[in-house]
């Protein structure tokens, strides 16, 4: 099968060199990477360089975008720049972050999933961080069924049916609600170990806390799904300040009239799916 990916990086000196490293050691090659480097001011871009002269698959290209690192906003931006460059000659496409060590066998992992099952239009692996021991920990949400946004593998049916990818906080979410609601079915494979080399959040701007509840309005969650998954998620943190931080965000968005990212029969699938989900965990 063939595929793409596409890196946003930003400042990602300490981390790329790995990573574009883990692609090339790939058993199923890529087509085509493009690396989009957004406005680094390190040494990213020769790092990109260096990779071009070693190998074809890989394309750069230069973009200049805010400074502030804001979760769904500057790295989809970034990606969408990159799908620009590309045509439609592919069976899936990949959004990987610059900081990410893959294992040799992923891809080929990947385009096994999507061959012998075509109802399969998202799918990817487990993150594992590296806790203050060095040892590699499972680092994934409560749902074991969800793709982490650091390596996304979409069927190009699936990436065409969404509309592609939302340009917002939660857009690693909306997608596979959306995937879901055109009757695509979410795969992870738990034999897939990636090594994220950064902890999850570590750069966005401190304003970024109240994305999440945002994420929840402009989802059309309603203020019960919200409740309880803002709950969940500030036990799981063991963080109360994330439940205030979550209504905060979700009632900002409400007051400002933020855009919904989906429609209204789109809303009422997601929370209806949501409380189906909620449900079969009570049992």
């Amino acid at each position: 099968m063939n595929y793409y990916i596409i890196i946003p990086a930003h400042n990602e000196e300490a981390f790329l060199t790995k990573t574009l490293t883990s692609v090339l050691q790939q058993s199923l090659l890529p087509k085509k990477v493009i690396i989009v480097n957004d406005n680094s001011t390190d040494k990213t871009e020769n790092i990109i360089n260096e990779f071009l002269e070693s190998s074809p698959v890989f394309q750069k290209l230069n973009t200049t975008s805010s400074t502030i690192h804001m979760p769904g906003s500057k790295v989809i931006k970034a990606f969408n720049k990159g799908l620009a460059l590309l045509d439609d000659q592919y069976d899936f496409i990949v959004k990987l972050d610059a900081d990410v060590i893959l294992p040799d066998n992923y891809f080929e992992r990947i385009a096994y999933i999507f061959k012998g099952s075509p109802k399969v239009g998202i799918a990817g692996g487990f993150i594992y961080e590296a806790d203050s021991d060095g040892n590699w920990q499972l680092n994934h949400p409560m749902n074991k069924e969800h793709v982490r946004g650091a390596f996304k593998a979409y069927s190009k049916a699936c990436f065409k049916a969404i509309g592609g990818l939302k340009n917002a906080m939660g857009w690693d979410t909306v997608d596979e609600l959306l995937a879901q609601y055109k009757d695509f079915e979410i795969y992870t494979d738990t034999s897939l170990h990636a090594q994220h080399l950064r902890p999850t959040g570590h750069s966005y701007n401190k304003n970024a806390k109240l994305l999440q509840g945002k994420a929840m309005y402009t989802m059309r969650y309603g203020f019960w799904i919200t409740f309880i998954a803002s709950v969940k998620m500030a036990l799981n943190r063991k963080k109360w300040i994330v439940f205030v931080s979550n209504f905060e965000g979700y009632y900002t968005a409400r007051k400002e009239g933020a855009p919904f990212l989906v429609t209204k029969k789109q809303g009422k699938f997601i929370r209806n799916l949501r409380w189906k989900n909620m449900k079969k965990k009570l049992l």
